[in-house]
């Protein structure tokens, strides 16, 4: 996927700072979960805001921003992807 190679990484998520939820791909519960957050485009880590479908690495997890939510959709791991 070419996403990963362009993917940021942004560390670990400062519980001080502002962050947006962050999903499982997989979540039965996402579009409940997605009600939680403002109506917005925009995903935040450690207080860094990001466009609707930017991705991030935080560790070796890939995080894509979706509806103001960051959805886990695999690894950042180029080794085990």
């Amino acid at each position: 996927m070419s996403e990963r190679v362009n993917a940021v990484q942004v560390g670990a998520p400062d519980p001080e700072k502002r962050n947006s939820l962050v999903v499982e791909d997989s979540d039965y519960d996402y579009d409940v979960r997605g009600q939680e957050v403002p109506d917005t485009a925009l995903c935040l880590f450690n207080d860094v805001e990001f466009v609707e479908k930017s991705y991030v690495c935080s560790g070796d997890q890939l995080l894509r921003c979706e509806g103001g939510v960051w959805v886990r959709i695999g690894s950042c791991d180029p080794v085990n992807p």
